[in-house]
C-alpha cells in the first residue's frame, strides 16, 4: 500500500510512521486484491488537537478515516479503525452484491462459451489438482443441440475419432445416439 503524506508536524516521528505502517498493512490484504492501492495521510493542528484523516479509494467509492485527538497517537488510531470499518463493510458489500453465495461471479460463461450444468461430488481419489495445490471439481457441460449435425456410419465415426479418445455421434444405421471409444490397446468400444 502506497502512503503519501501532507501536512506533517513535528511530533509526526519515525516511531508514528513505523506504527502507521504496520496498522496499514493489514489493511492492505483486504484493499489490495486488484493492485495497489493509494492512502493520502493528512495531518492538522488545530490548537490543542490533532486531526487526522485517512483517504482511500476502494471500489470506486471514497473512504475517510477521520480521528481528532489532543494526542496524536490516539488520533491515529481513531482514524486507523474508522477506515478499517469503512473497507470491510465496503467489501462485504461488493461481494453481496456482485458475487453468488458460492464464491463464483454470477452470469459468467466459461472461456468456451458454455454455460457449466451441474458440478460434480469430487472424491480425492478422482480429483484433479490445479496450479496452486488446491482440488478442482469437474464440470458438466451442456451439448449444442442447435447444430445441425448429419447422422454418421460406423465407418465415418472411425475416421472422425483421429486425434480424440471417443465420438459422440447419431447412428443412420440404426437411427440412435452412439459412442465410439478408443481403448489403451487400438481396439474401439462402440456403446449404442
Amino acid at each position: 500500500m502506497k502512503l503519501i503524506y501532507s501536512g506533517k508536524t513535528r511530533e509526526f516521528t519515525p516511531e508514528l510512521e513505523a506504527r502507521i505502517l504496520t496498522k496499514l498493512s493489514k489493511l492492505s490484504k483486504v484493499a489490495e486484491q486488484r493492485g495497489e492501492r493509494e492512502v493520502h495521510f493528512v495531518h492538522q493542528m488545530e490548537r490543542h488537537l490533532h486531526k487526522v484523516e485517512f483517504l482511500m479509494n476502494f471500489y470506486d467509492h471514497p473512504l475517510v478515516g477521520e480521528g481528532v485527538d489532543a494526542d496524536l497517537t490516539v488520533a491515529l488510531t481513531q482514524a486507523a479503525e474508522k477506515l478499517e470499518k469503512q473497507l470491510l463493510k465496503q467489501r462485504d458489500r461488493w461481494r453481496d452484491t456482485q458475487r453468488d453465495a458460492k464464491g463464483v461471479r454470477s452470469g459468467k460463461e466459461n472461456w468456451d462459451g458454455t454455460e457449466p450444468v451441474a458440478t460434480l461430488p469430487v472424491d480425492s481419489a478422482t480429483a484433479k489438482v490445479g496450479t496452486n495445490g488446491t482440488a478442482r471439481k469437474p464440470k458438466v457441460f451442456r451439448v449444442n443441440y442447435d447444430e445441425d449435425r448429419k447422422p454418421m456410419t460406423l465407418d465415418e465415426a472411425l475416421l472422425e475419432i483421429d486425434g480424440t479418445d471417443y465420438v459422440v455421434f447419431r447412428n443412420s444405421d440404426r437411427n440412435c445416439l452412439s459412442v465410439l471409444i478408443k481403448r489403451a490397446d487400438g481396439n474401439f468400444d462402440l456403446v449404442e
